[in-house]
């Protein structure tokens, strides 16, 4: 195995994180499966690209409303014990919408309402099991960990969409919600077989008055995690709406169905796992590697706007996949590695909020945009905006002196394990001053 490989996998030398890694893959293979079902019920019942938006809407505004509490709850709680009570109660909306759609019930609000709930519970689940990576491996592998997570999700989102266009195919959407429900399972049976006296545990934040207000001084006060979560703010409203037009595409501009919603998903993912490849062996992440590839997601999401074929939108999305991950992976390891221990589930509540939960704002837009001028007049707005972006981020970057920031904090013990393997190279994210 070449050094360049074993830098890029050595997360999976701690036995906890194998555990961790294998859960998910199930699990979030499953969410992804759910995501295809879910979006393409709702077009098929309201027949138009708004509701789509409106779903997508209703999945992610908890994560606006809610994740804050959520990371409170992370810094405040065992994050082990938090997560096996969420990813239990994420199997009850699958079942649900499962039990709804074979009974021939079911309604776009109905889809809506359930998808919204489980929205509830993903935002409290969310910044727990972002945050609980670095107890799991510690600080000197967070990037290639986080980089691990993103070739595990985008992996999902090839498999994902296959196999739910092939159940869709077959038997309907109802057989996807149950496949959803089940994989939970996974997770479940991971973090029960985690070794806890390997966890390097963060401090537990007491329950004090005005903790909330405090984890937002704390990221307003810090110029290092400022960039990164204000670019996320306007490029994760604005540019991450692929669930809104992948199925608005498939379906109204290039008449592909199903399949080609499937097809669309896995060129994305293709190049997700790529960036994400290339992500796990970096040393560094630092102001100017979120600003190229926040200029080259862009760029290439303007390009893709144009493509006049379908096997050319394919194609240009496996490179906008490659940008997108190593933009949205390394700004969340940046937040990680500049957040305190203690601060840790807030900083990632918030990250939580503005990558995912700003599309309960951006989708709605993007959907009306598809249905009012056209799928790709989307593309286009989160193309500029991400460019738009980058160069504002550039020119404020330009006017600090940047110094280092080592990856490990006083206070972050070793990554633990009988095999941990050998140590990872050192990471930083460059520290901007006040």
């Amino acid at each position: 195995m070449s050094a360049a490989l074993r830098r890029s996998v050595v997360s999976l030398h701690i036995p906890n994180y194998r555990r961790f890694f294998t859960g998910q893959i199930v699990s979030v293979s499953g969410n992804w499966v759910q995501n295809v079902a879910a979006m393409w019920l709702v077009l098929h019942l309201t027949g138009e690209g708004t509701y789509v938006g409106l779903t997508a809407a209703m999945q992610f505004l908890p994560l606006l409303l809610f994740g804050a509490w959520g990371g409170l709850l992370a810094d405040r709680l065992p994050k082990r014990r938090l997560l096996t009570i969420t990813q239990t109660l994420l199997v009850l909306p699958p079942l649900a919408l499962f039990v709804l759609v074979t009974t021939g019930h079911v309604e776009a609000w109905m889809v809506m309402a359930l998808v919204f709930a489980g929205g509830v519970v993903t935002a409290i689940d969310n910044p727990a099991r972002q945050a609980f990576v670095s107890e799991i491996v510690g600080a000197d592998r967070v990037v290639n960990a986080v980089s691990l997570n993103s070739i595990l999700v985008h992996s999902s989102r090839i498999a994902g969409p296959a196999v739910a266009a092939g159940i869709i195919a077959i038997a309907g959407v109802g057989p996807c919600f149950l496949l959803n429900a089940l994989s939970f399972a996974a997770m479940l049976t991971a973090l029960r077989r985690m070794d806890p006296a390997e966890l390097d545990a963060a401090r537990r934040t007491p329950r004090a008055q005005g903790q909330l207000r405090e984890g937002l001084r704390y990221v307003a006060a810090t110029p290092r995690l400022r960039l990164p979560l204000l670019m996320m703010a306007v490029i994760g409203t604005l540019s991450f709406n692929f669930t809104v037009l992948l199925p608005v595409l498939a379906k109204f501009t290039f008449d592909t169905g199903a399949a080609g919603y499937a097809a669309l998903s896995a060129a994305l993912a293709v190049g997700s796992i790529a960036g994400a490849l290339v992500m796990g062996s970096r040393a560094v992440v630092d102001e100017r590697f979120l600003v190229v590839s926040a200029t080259a997601f862009g760029g290439l999401t303007l390009l893709s706007a144009a493509a006049p074929t379908f096997p050319l939108l394919m194609a240009s999305f496996v490179a906008v996949g490659a940008a997108s991950v190593s933009f949205s992976a390394g700004t969340n390891s940046a937040v990680q590695l500049s957040a305190a221990p203690e601060m840790r589930g807030r900083a990632m509540a918030l990250y939580g909020m503005l990558f995912i939960g700003s599309t309960a704002v951006g989708a709605p837009l993007v959907g009306w945009l598809a249905d009012a001028i056209d799928p790709r007049a989307g593309l286009a707005l989160g193309g500029a905006a991400a460019v738009m972006t980058a160069a504002l981020a550039a020119r404020w970057a330009g006017r600090e002196r940047s110094g280092p920031l080592p990856a490990r904090s006083a206070d972050a013990g070793p990554a633990r394990g009988a095999d941990a393997g050998p140590p990872a190279s050192t990471v930083g994210f460059r520290k901007l001053p006040a």
